[in-house]
């Protein structure tokens, strides 16, 4: 018989590093990772409104939910449930009643390499929602699937416990014991964007960009 394996949550990301990465775009996040990680096709579902958490992992048979029921019970606040279906848009892995359970549980946003349904509740509200299309058909609920392993979202490995960031760009993830150099990092470019931005409305832009 399929079954589900479960195994231990990670601890969340420290709350401090969250807050210092919260609003930090994906573009400069992946730029300070050497330009490599990122889930590609899978873009925001939901009206607006930026995503940051600590990754709980589920990898999914393509078309079956079961393993994403089995992990809204394991959802603590702040996680970020990262769905592996396979990239399969044959049926919709969640819906309007799994969002409002994970966004009542206090996640921090879903992320579906699959499809989604009730996108225009979805749409309509803020709870982060990413995932590759929609599709009306529902689930299957017989599994096998598993939780907290590592997991390939969009090309992208997310191991169970990374800090996920998602914004209107798509979604990024890395682990957290690189968060703190990250965030030098990512500060330095920002700093420099907004002086070539100022640049530019001044007049005085000279190319410094394409250095």
């Amino acid at each position: 018989m399929p079954t589900t394996l479960v195994h231990p949550c990670p601890p969340l990301a420290d709350p401090a590093v969250i807050d210092a990465l919260r609003g930090a775009a994906t573009a400069i996040i992946s730029d300070n990772l050497h330009r490599l990680p990122g889930a590609g096709g899978l873009l925001p579902q939901h009206k607006g409104g930026a995503m940051i958490g600590t990754a709980l992992t589920i990898k999914t048979r393509p078309g079956d939910n079961l393993a994403i029921h089995k992990a809204l019970d394991l959802v603590q606040p702040g996680h970020v449930l990262v769905v592996d279906g396979g990239g399969d848009l044959s049926r919709a892995l969640i819906g309007e009643i799994i969002c409002a359970i994970a966004q009542s549980r206090g996640a921090a946003g879903v992320v579906i390499d699959g499809a989604v349904r009730d996108i225009a509740t979805i749409r309509a509200g803020d709870f982060p929602c990413f995932a590759r299309g929609v599709n009306h058909l529902g689930p299957y609920k017989d599994g096998p699937g598993a939780i907290n392993v590592p997991v390939s979202v969009g090309g992208m490995v997310v191991e169970p416990g990374d800090i996920v960031v998602g914004d209107d760009d798509g979604v990024v993830a890395f682990p957290p014991a690189s968060a703190a150099d990250l965030l030098v990092a990512v500060q330095a470019q920002e700093r420099r964007e907004a002086e070539i931005l100022t640049s530019i409305r001044e007049g005085r832009y000279v190319g410094a960009y394409a250095k």
